[in-house]
């Protein structure tokens, strides 16, 4: 392990605890952002069935459904990027001043 983060601070030119603050922000983002979405859309959607007005219930549902489009575009936007950067970072074997290695030190 030790070894890693002596990697990872090489690669990094010494930004390895910014680049570890930043995965572990946009982890939480990835994360939070979606169940909060959804949480309110299903409590909008709960107070609209107890109000009993047709209207409302499909409004909130509607509500609700937008809620779980952004959730998942919030989830995914992270991982496309991802996969995107690793794509453009491809160099040439043995590449080890990339930000890819950077960002798995991040990880660990």
């Amino acid at each position: 392990m030790a070894d890693l983060v002596l990697i990872g601070e090489e690669v990094c030119n010494g930004l390895l605890p910014i680049v570890k603050v930043i995965y572990r922000v946009i982890w939480v983002f990835m994360i939070v952002i979606p169940i909060v979405l959804i949480g309110y859309g299903t409590i909008d959607l709960g107070k609209a069935v107890i109000a009993s007005d047709e209207k409302e219930v499909k409004a909130a549902q509607n509500r609700l459904i937008k809620r779980f489009i952004y959730a998942a575009l919030v989830f995914f936007v992270p991982v496309i990027v991802g996969v995107i950067m690793n794509v453009v970072s491809a160099g040439a074997e043995g590449d080890t001043s990339s930000w890819r290695g950077c960002w798995e030190a991040a990880k660990k």
